[in-house]
């Protein structure tokens, strides 16, 4: 029988961290583990809720309400109740200074706003080790600076510039360029995407512990989240002196397109058994039966198609992205033109479900719109129903309500009272009483 005497500074019950062969640092299991047992939890060493759900969720504690009150001084952050706003003022102070100094100009990314909050919280350390790193400290963390290539490198030194631009007059030490540069290639390594039950995205944060796994297509775990706490639980039997593995990414493709995510993200070529026996690759190629047969090289290419019709639409994005900020120094947000690549923008974040993206740019369209047509117009029909169904798609009851019937107002002249699609919207209405 396997028996192992759990190390007494890198042990969480159950669990010890070991040196894995060929991986490197590890986790694996000193006790069994049931399918649905929780192995642990962690809270986050650090995190931020996303802008885009700011109003709709708790700062701190990432609750979904409808009744938060904003912060009095930033009117950007909300909270349950004046318990969670005590919780956050630690970390919120330097986002709120910063934000009533910037106003409409304040725009740091996500990964930048985690990384000062880092920062603040590595200034205020007052032990060596937090509740989040019992297994493993957040500067061990792996940042493969050797391995980035020129985009990466670029990318980097964008966040640290807009670091010092939004940070730099209210953190008072920030590190030097090159801690910076290995604390965000960290960051970017072993940072974790906090999402909902429906996999929104709600928020990015670092778990220490949780990043010590090491990855496998065929994980026996599996990470969910509790408000900030990530909770790690058995998704297959798992006996004592086993390694404990988690997915760093969606296991749906097949074996190369895995592969090559996981090189370019993690730096790593995966030998897990799911990746060397390929057992699954043939199901999820599964070709239609044609005759005669299409030929190997025709299937290859279909392949390179498929990929690359995927990543024209994140290009696509991209270059709408680029082109608001380029025309954004000289248009106001009101500006037809502006308007236009806006709804591109909304369309193809429509196509990626990216639903969060879309609703953001609909909220920026909906009342330009209302200025800009005619009375009753159709196209403003249009982006109140395609608001309405995106809040209620993400829980956003009242405001998807407010948007339906705005909506409705316009249909019910343009259309006739009458007609089928106000029916259906009516119909939709009802359903949120």
């Amino acid at each position: 029988m396997f028996t192992i005497k759990p190390s007494q500074h890198f042990s969480i019950e159950g669990t010890e961290r070991f040196l894995s062969p060929d991986k490197g640092r590890g986790l694996r299991a000193v006790r069994h583990f049931a399918v649905g047992e929780l192995v642990f939890a962690c809270p986050a060493y650090s995190y931020v809720l996303t802008v885009n759900e700011r109003g709709a969720h708790c700062e701190h504690c990432f609750t979904r309400r409808e009744d938060l009150f904003k912060c009095g001084k930033c009117k950007q952050a909300y909270y349950c109740n004046v318990d969670c706003q005590r919780g956050d003022w630690p970390m919120h102070k330097l986002e709120c200074v910063a934000m009533c100094s910037y106003g409409e100009n304040w725009c740091p990314s996500e990964t930048v706003r985690l990384v000062a909050r880092i920062i603040m919280k590595q200034v205020k350390a007052t032990t060596e080790r937090t509740p989040s790193e019992r297994l493993l400290l957040l500067k061990e963390f792996e940042a493969h600076l050797d391995k980035m290539d020129s985009e990466k490198e670029e990318m980097n030194q964008t966040d640290i510039a807009a670091l010092h631009h939004f940070y730099s007059r209210h953190i008072s030490n920030l590190p030097d360029e090159q801690a910076l540069t290995e604390l965000f290639a960290q960051v970017n390594c072993n940072g974790f995407t906090i999402e909902d039950e429906e996999l929104s995205h709600l928020g990015s944060a670092v778990f220490p512990d949780v990043a010590l796994m090491n990855h496998s297509c065929s994980p026996n775990v599996i990470v969910t989240y509790k408000g900030t706490v990530a909770e790690v639980r058995a998704v297959k039997e798992i006996n004592p002196g086993e390694e404990i593995f988690n997915s760093y990414i969606d296991l749906l493709y097949p074996t190369e397109d895995r592969k090559e995510r996981l090189l370019d993200s993690y730096f790593f070529t995966c030998q897990c058994t799911e990746c060397t026996s390929r057992s699954k690759d043939k199901a999820k190629m599964e070709i239609r039966k044609l005759n005669p047969p299409p030929e190997p090289e025709e299937i290859r290419s279909m392949v390179r198609y498929a990929k690359n019709v995927i990543e024209e639409f994140r290009r696509l994005l991209e270059m709408c992205e680029l082109s608001l900020e380029k025309m954004g120094a000289i248009f106001a947000d009101t500006n037809v033109y502006m308007l236009h690549m806006m709804y591109q923008a909304m369309g193809v974040c429509l196509y990626m479900q990216d639903w969060d993206g879309a609703m953001s740019y609909g909220e920026k369209i909906v009342q330009p719109y209302s200025v800009h047509y005619p009375a009753y117009s159709l196209n403003v029909a249009s982006m109140y129903l395609k608001l309405g169904r995106l809040y209620l798609g993400l829980e956003k009851k009242t405001q998807g309500v407010k948007a339906l019937k705005k909506a409705l107002a316009v249909m019910e002249v343009a259309h006739g009272k009458d007609h089928h699609y106000v029916a259906e919207v009516k119909r939709e209405i009802e359903e949120q009483k």
